[in-house]
């Protein structure tokens, strides 16, 4: 088990975003141990103002302290606007092989969950089996982008095993949860070739499934047939999802006109 960096303290917790898992989010942690090899979109966002420096400072994750005070504050004042909360938008809150993060990730959603204010969860580490006994709303997710161990090992080396992630989830699926997977960013075949129908299979007991391409990477950019791979793909999620009664939204420029 790992402990985090240090502790930092926050302004505010809970703000407004226009991702499709929430309409709020909040992030209780600075950084991901991760350590995902895609460039990773949070880094470069915090990079960007200035709250880290190194990819090499931000595997170093570091807990926000006062989160439970400031979500004591802040839920009083927007609990009748919030529809729900996505947990999280720029760290992963059952980061792998911390215990404290996951700690303090249980207790936030356990206090968003008393007023009754749904909460939406994704990870690429393992979720406990605690959360089948919270509100009955939330919404527990993977991202799940192939069923390759080598292939996790390369580009996600600090994250859960794919197998552990589907047994977490699928364990929660038959404790009557809602869950559901995010196929993304789907690496094209100059990556990793795999077969997008074995995933599916993999996760078609989710309630819901996402799927997204892969960007701002050179190697997806230099397969030059990556449109037509991404409409492909795109298409055989959606009569996937369509022929088992499977909920499925598919990211913003992921199927292009050729």
């Amino acid at each position: 088990m790992m402990k985090v960096a240090g502790y930092i303290e926050r302004k505010s917790m809970l703000y407004q975003t226009g991702v499709e898992y929430g309409d709020y989010t909040m992030n209780h942690v600075l950084g991901c141990s991760h350590g995902c090899k895609y460039p990773c979109y949070a880094f470069l966002l915090k990079k960007r103002f200035g709250q880290v420096k190194t990819y090499e400072e931000w595997c170093r994750p570091v807990l926000v302290s006062n989160t439970l005070e400031l979500l004591d504050k802040e839920i009083p004042k927007l609990k009748d606007k919030i529809q729900s909360v996505q947990i999280c938008f720029t760290t992963d809150p059952f980061m792998y092989g911390y215990p404290e993060i996951q700690e303090m990730s249980l207790a936030a959603i356990r206090r968003l969950n008393e007023d009754n204010i749904k909460c939406c969860i994704l990870t690429k580490g393992q979720l406990t089996i605690e959360l089948k006994d919270l509100y009955s709303e939330n919404e527990y997710g993977i991202t799940l982008v192939s069923l390759d161990e080598d292939y996790r090992e390369k580009i996600e080396p600090g994250a859960a095993s794919y197998t552990d992630r589907l047994a977490a989830l699928k364990a929660l699926n038959e404790a009557g949860c809602k869950t559901w997977v995010s196929i993304e960013p789907y690496p094209t075949p100059n990556l990793i070739d795999q077969n997008i129908g074995e995933i599916l299979e993999a996760v078609s007991f989710a309630d819901r499934i996402i799927f997204g391409r892969t960007n701002y990477n050179k190697t997806v950019s230099a397969y030059k047939e990556n449109k037509q791979f991404y409409n492909e793909c795109a298409e055989e999620v959606i009569a996937f999802c369509e022929g088992r009664g499977i909920s499925y939204h598919i990211k913003a420029k992921t199927q292009t006109k050729e």
